[in-house]
């Protein structure tokens, strides 16, 4: 089996050559990734310059770097390796829960694969001002991965993990209402420049299901949601 992993973190995040750690248990893992963090990035696909595409050390893993999108790198990594079997995205600094979905470049890189036809989940980690401990998740990816792979038909699973999970429950995708603001303000010469800041309306929804894949504890955050 052919794993191609990639992230919209960049290609030395500790997050990607943890997942591609665990790919490796599966197969051949190839790991195509920006060369510089693009968080939020969206689908976003580089169509005014050319891309660069260049070898690049991640541990004992056959990587590259990519001066693009997160959905550059899975296009150009499937290119160039003729296909795979499976497309692997993170393990991204931070949820990707409610509306996170429509702007986030991890997602975003997985829906890149099932375009090609190819299966592929989406990988997260909540940090919550933390240190992110991907030594204390990897074993949940393996279960995930091993379970998903029993599926018969293609799939795009966007995966979430807490810091310490005690079991694997299906979810349905939260909606939730936020108000976005422009904040102005000024660098040291005095040039104008500006953020985006948006804070939610509405609480998350409870979108357990009763699917269960292990069992399904009563609380978010001690859950990983599929």
């Amino acid at each position: 089996m052919r794993i191609l992993v990639t992230n919209d973190d960049g290609i030395y995040s500790p997050g990607l050559e943890a997942l591609a750690t665990v790919a490796a248990r599966f197969g051949e893992v190839r790991v195509v990734a920006p060369d510089v963090e693009q968080s939020a990035v969206g689908h976003a696909i580089t169509i005014q310059r050319p891309l660069k595409y260049h070898r690049t050390r991640l541990g004992d893993f056959e990587a590259y770097r990519v001066n693009g999108t997160p959905a550059d790198c899975v296009a150009l990594g499937l290119h160039h390796w003729d296909g795979a079997d499976l497309v692997l995205s993170g393990i991204n600094l931070g949820s990707n829960v409610g509306h996170d979905v429509w702007h986030s470049g991890t997602v975003a890189a997985a829906k890149q694969a099932t375009f090609h036809g190819v299966r592929a989940a989406a990988f997260s980690l909540a940090l919550n001002g933390d240190d992110p401990d991907f030594a204390a998740v990897q074993s949940y990816v393996e279960t995930v991965i091993r379970l998903l792979l029993e599926f018969q038909r293609s799939f795009l699973v966007n995966v979430n993990l807490p810091q310490h999970p005690i079991g694997l429950c299906w979810t349905r995708q939260s909606v939730r209402e936020y108000n976005g603001w422009v904040v102005e303000g000024a660098d040291p010469m005095g040039r104008r420049h500006y953020w985006f800041a948006a804070k939610p309306l509405t609480d998350p929804e409870d979108t357990a299901h009763g699917h269960k894949l292990r069992f399904c504890p009563s609380t978010f955050s001690d859950k990983i949601g599929i």
